[in-house]
């Protein structure tokens, strides 16, 4: 099994518990399923979801209702996504793999249980007192994608001893996950001597024209920053890398 589908089979387990004492009561119970991406985006972390709830004992249809609110990559729109799977009071908010969900989950609820994925520090973002003893109504996974940031820069000058110029690509919607990815790889990047160029890029269509930038610039090696987007892009990007 891949680690992610490891990981969100972990989590859909996590989301199970809150649904036992909801189907005590007789009603079949929802399942809010928030992100910011399209189903397209999330097409793998979906089926790993699903199955990780069958594994638990709830098929969607059966005996389980799942309310998806997908923002489609307008993160703007996931403040009000999220009060309207508090208004449904679903028996528990899943967000699947990104900081701004997790983070609009935390903000419209306090009493809802919420399961995260999240790539960096949940107590440094708020959504945890400590990670021993979350408290509140909050609990997840954190992927450590910040936290290894300047190991994996480390990796790649290994990999290309001789790049200098090695271009790095973010999503700006992620806010809080891009300016920590920037910080971490632009100090351990100034450490090596190398130089650092910022590319942006929150949709396909984005990824493509980034893409062509870094064809132009031509740098000697390309950082992908760790993303939700990304990793459901990942064909994309081997397909564009393999160009001429």
């Amino acid at each position: 099994m891949k680690r992610r589908e490891f990981i969100t089979l972990l989590g859909s387990g996590a989301v199970a518990w809150p649904l036992v004492a909801r189907a005590q009561q007789g009603a079949m119970p929802v399942i809010g399923f928030f992100d910011t991406h399209s189903p397209e985006a999330t097409a793998d972390r979906l089926r790993a979801f699903h199955r990780g709830l069958k594994e638990s004992g709830y098929v969607e249809g059966e005996n389980v209702v799942i309310a998806y609110r997908w923002a489609e990559g307008q993160n703007e729109r996931l403040p009000e996504l999220a009060a309207e799977l508090v208004r449904r009071q679903v028996a528990v908010i899943a967000t699947t793999g990104d900081t701004p969900s997790a983070l609009a989950a935390k903000a419209a609820t306090t009493t809802i249980p919420i399961v995260f994925a999240v790539p960096e520090d949940p107590v440094k973002l708020g959504l945890v007192a400590s990670l021993a003893r979350p408290g509140g109504n909050a609990t997840g996974i954190n992927f450590f994608n910040v936290e290894v940031a300047a190991k994996r820069l480390e990796l790649l000058r290994e990999l290309v001893p001789a790049a200098v110029h090695v271009a790095v690509l973010v999503n700006p919607t992620n806010v809080a996950n891009t300016e920590a990815t920037l910080k971490a790889v632009q100090l351990a990047g100034r450490a090596m001597g190398l130089q650092m160029q910022v590319v942006r890029a929150s949709t396909s269509r984005e990824i493509d024209a980034a893409f062509g930038t870094i064809v132009r610039e031509r740098p000697d090696a390309l950082f992908v920053g760790g993303d939700a987007l990304f990793n459901s892009r990942r064909l994309q990007f081997a397909l564009l890398a393999a160009l001429p």
